[in-house]
């Protein structure tokens, strides 16, 4: 039995009847339809050219159009899988986990923002290796388990005068989870005034530092008068509260960051009530999931190359089969797409389009999944890049349900581009504009003329 069709309007430009093929040659170290460390055509654990429940060559749902028919069926489905497994993480099918390596912490500086750069004493590394080994570790990720109680922070790091990672004891995600934070120039702890606050959710396969180790976030933000959070979200943990087979309970990465986090931040680092909040990817659907859903709490919402219509034809079974690539039991998330469809329906954004009445939104995609004019020449092209024909896809969808309720965005579909940091980074720098506006730093419009998007452009504020 098939998940329940949403109907949804025909759309200019939705996606095109076959998925851009692959630069020749392009998938290293993998012979023709194949993935490494799989038999031809196959993936582990499954027939022959096949996904569970699907025909061979065969996408379960699949997405209106085909992939190429000059592609052989194998390769056809062994595309399908990477870009399902790179939908929402972000990195290709077998692709090794990425090793963030951190900066050591600064120097205490002499002159430090009220309460200073001098850590907790939770935060000394004094202890001892063996009481070290007793600490449960979390089943949520590669963190120690939540300590009993509330949720509270534990630990400060602080690497300059802007710049500290607090560690949060979760138990709503059963964790202690690391947040990142730059906070502006006057800010204290004791202020007697409270700052507005720009959340910025990283994609799959990645973590909280990426946002400053991929950007130079600090550097535009340097004299903005606002705190801008940057909190853990897992590799695959998808902004939402999972199902575990109707048992619930952790990872509940949405209650963490809407209520526990948002709740320490207001009273302990003096953040305000006017919010904005941004992301990339999985990012992206955590961002405008957390927008739509929870009317009021968000004043802007900026969405790049992200998954904005999760019941779509085919994109259930993309969600599932990225969270089995990092291991994850597929249904654990949400459940099963058909017997679960209530939960599947709660965290679908396109579910709340009401409530993004009033909202400044930006929404960005690139189109073909092709080099565009950011990606360097002779960049190697990855299956992950296949995820911005989908992300713009279910944004038409998005968009076209907005627009019927008078609803407009700014959208900014752009023809080639890969789903990478440079195309990600050129967005949040066109919408700042927006996100100053919304959190009362100033009036503008998003910056259009610095940069453009190569042939087959899209920036509609109007009508698709």
């Amino acid at each position: 039995m098939r998940p329940a069709r949403r109907g949804i309007p025909a759309l200019p430009g939705s996606l095109p009847g076959s998925l851009p093929s692959p630069p020749a040659g392009s998938l290293p170290g993998a012979s023709a339809g194949s993935l490494p460390g799989a038999s031809a055509g196959s993936l582990p654990g499954a027939s022959a050219g096949s996904l569970p429940g699907a025909s061979a060559g065969s996408l379960p749902g699949s997405l209106p159009g085909s992939l190429p028919g000059s592609l052989p069926g194998s390769l056809a489905v062994v595309l399908a899988v990477v870009l399902a497994a790179s939908l929402l993480l972000g990195l290709p099918v077998g692709a090794p986990p990425v090793a963030h390596a951190e900066a050591a912490p600064a120097v205490k500086p002499s002159a430090s923002p009220e309460p200073g750069p001098s850590a907790s004493p939770s935060a000394s590394p004094s202890a001892s290796p063996a009481r070290r080994k007793k600490a449960a570790r979390s089943p949520a990720g590669p963190w120690p388990a939540a300590l009993p109680g509330r949720a509270r922070v534990v630990k400060e790091r602080w690497f300059n005068l802007r710049m500290v990672d607090l560690t949060v004891s979760s138990p709503a995600v059963n964790a202690q989870i690391p947040v990142r934070l730059l906070v502006p120039k006057g800010w204290s702890k004791k202020a007697k005034r409270t700052w507005p606050v720009l959340y910025l959710l990283h994609g799959g396969a990645d973590d909280y530092t990426s946002w400053t180790r991929m950007t130079d976030v600090a550097k535009i933000t340097e004299d903005l008068d606002a705190i801008v959070v940057m909190p853990e979200a897992g590799r695959a943990g998808n902004y939402s509260d999972w199902y575990n087979g109707g048992r619930g309970g952790p990872p509940r990465w949405e209650t963490f960051h809407l209520k526990e986090l948002r709740r320490l931040l207001e009273t302990g680092y003096r953040a305000g009530s006017r919010r904005a909040v941004a992301g990339l990817s999985m990012g992206a659907y955590g961002a405008m999931k957390y927008t739509a859903k929870n009317r009021g709490m968000f004043r802007f919402v900026g969405a790049y190359s992200g998954l904005m219509s999760t019941r779509l034809p085919g994109i259930p079974e993309l969600v599932m089969n990225a969270q089995a690539a990092e291991g994850k039991d597929p249904k654990a998330l949400w459940g099963d797409p058909v017997r679960n469809r209530k939960v599947w329906k709660a965290n679908d954004p396109a579910t709340y389009v009401r409530n993004l009445r009033g909202v400044s939104i930006y929404i960005s995609s690139g189109m073909t999944s092709l080099p565009g004019e950011l990606d360097a020449p002779g960049t190697p092209w990855s299956p992950a890049h296949l995820s911005e024909p989908v992300s713009a896809y279910t944004t038409k969808d998005l968009v076209t349900r907005l627009r019927l309720l008078g609803i407009k965005p700014v959208v900014h579909l752009y023809q080639d581009g890969t789903h990478s940091w440079p195309y990600w980074k050129r967005e949040f720098r066109r919408s700042y504009p927006m996100i100053l506006a919304a959190l009362g730093l100033s009036s503008g419009e998003p910056v259009l003329s610095d940069e453009s998007s190569g042939g087959g452009e899209e920036l509609l504020t109007g009508d698709l």
